[in-house]
């Protein structure tokens, strides 16, 4: 399925970099949602409920994928770490499908305003991935269901691809690691495409992950005594991970590289949860937060 002649790689990083600044400003703001102003410690939430350390890997592969899928109706994406919730939100938000659900969530300031005031806010949107989610399947903290679940979508319907994000630490669940067999009883017409792609991004909530500890040659070789081609995705580069689609191999999984909270101001496993802990009070922080809001350069509508 060769695309590169039809793709906007510019419109992936800026899809990139707007579904980012709406991930962190649902984790950390109750005003000046698009900056108008200096942040104030009054812009701040009382509390701070949610996960960053994931949400731009999820950016990452959801912006690649939708871009090079966009022809066609019946790709679907499918998350396994929910938890990273402000970043499938950001950008169910920009597709306009969570206006579908919520006559609120329009794609416009206001829009911008009410998905991030009431992200992990009392009767607003929890901190994972719930029943109102559009699509969602399990709850956001549920982990290891993905790729089963994606198996059965396809299963019967041969013009179904659906590409599944599964966590490093995710991976160490039974369930998700067991769910790798399934490809062996799925090899058939009858059935649809299922495209794995691991999220190596170092940690898990305090630890690192097993997965990220292996050599490349370990990892490589355990892919493929499930029956899969690796194909390495190293960073966030859209031309790289665009390239990496255009391979064609016989059941392809993909390894996204990116660190454990990258473009934010921590990395690793403090950056799981909320890398800035004591913005509204610590002055320091507030900086830091206004300085890594700014750095993604972003726009909606203009505004």
């Amino acid at each position: 399925m060769k695309r590169v002649g039809s793709l906007d790689i510019e419109n992936i990083r800026r899809r990139i970099r707007a579904c980012d600044y709406l991930s962190v400003a649902q984790l950390y703001l109750r005003d000046n949602f698009l900056l108008k102003r200096p942040l104030e410690p009054a812009d701040i939430k009382p509390r701070l409920l949610g996960h960053w350390g994931t949400c731009h890997g999820i950016n990452v592969a959801y912006a690649n994928l939708k871009e090079y899928y966009k022809d066609d109706e019946n790709f679907s994406f499918v998350l396994g770490p929910g938890h990273g919730f402000p970043a499938l939100q950001a950008n169910l938000f920009l597709d306009g499908e969570l206006e579908k659900v919520d006559k609120n969530a329009t794609v416009d300031a206001a829009g911008v305003a009410y998905i991030c005031k009431n992200f992990s806010w009392p009767d607003g949107f929890p901190s994972h991935a719930s029943p109102f989610t559009p699509g969602i399947i399990t709850e956001g903290g549920e982990l290891g269901y993905a790729l089963a679940n994606a198996y059965g979508v396809a299963l019967g319907h041969p013009e179904k691809t659906l590409a599944v994000l599964i966590g490093d630490g995710e991976l160490e669940t039974a369930t998700a690691i067991d769910s790798l067999n399934l490809h062996n009883l799925m090899d058939s017409d009858k059935n649809g495409r299922v495209l794995p792609i691991l999220h190596l991004n170092g940690y898990k909530i305090s630890a690192p992950s097993i997965y990220a500890r292996k050599s490349e040659r370990e990892l490589n070789e355990l892919v493929r005594g499930f029956g899969f081609t690796p194909i390495t995705i190293d960073g966030d580069d859209p031309e790289v991970f665009q390239a990496a689609l255009e391979k064609e191999v016989e059941n392809p999984f993909y390894i996204l590289k990116t660190e454990k909270g990258e473009t934010g101001p921590n990395r690793h496993h403090e950056a799981h949860q909320i890398p800035l802990k004591n913005p509204a009070t610590d002055e320091n922080e507030l900086k830091i937060l206004e300085d890594w809001l700014r750095s993604y350069d972003w726009s909606i509508n203009g505004q």
